[in-house]
């Protein structure tokens, strides 16, 4: 049976990160972008990062799927999540979550844990996916959700 730890993906440095690197913690993973309604909940997530547990590892996955909203290159990104938001989080290279081209993680992710009525399409920005220590998707957060109205989730897992 495979599990999110069976996906690698590239950091935002261009170094390819295997998932089994975080094995025994929870991963919250979330397509971001740097100029969507969304962003500002960056805050949030790094909040999740430092303040919850050494048991939760967010991943961020920049997306530029929903209205061009990541159109920037790599540095682009890791600078503007750093100069507003002060992310220390795992970010990674942009990647699609949709279409022909998705990337096998969110391919995986999207099957497991489907949105409203089955379908599995991801709908925008900041969608959210929780991961188990198994490595199993345990829940889908909508972009609407934010990470201090998921947090209790969180705590009761950890």
């Amino acid at each position: 049976m495979k599990t999110a730890y069976d996906f690698s993906a590239k950091n935002l440095q261009g170094k390819e990160v295997n998932l089994s690197e975080y094995k025994g913690k929870f991963m919250l993973i979330v397509n971001v972008a740097s100029k969507c309604g969304f962003t500002p909940q960056y805050a949030g997530l790094e909040d999740l990062s430092k303040n919850m547990s050494k048991d939760l590892v967010v991943l961020g996955f920049p997306c530029n799927q929903f209205g061009a909203q990541e159109p920037g290159a790599a540095s682009e990104i890791e600078s503007f999540c750093q100069v507003n938001y002060g992310v220390s989080f795992p970010m990674f290279s942009k990647i699609d979550v949709n279409g022909a081209e998705a990337h096998p993680l969110y391919q995986f992710l999207k099957g497991e844990k489907p949105g409203l009525l089955g379908t599995e399409a991801i709908k925008w920005n900041f969608t959210k996916f929780l991961v188990n220590r198994e490595g199993q998707v345990i829940k889908r957060y909508a972009p609407t959700d934010t990470p201090e109205k998921i947090k209790s989730d969180i705590q009761k897992l950890i």
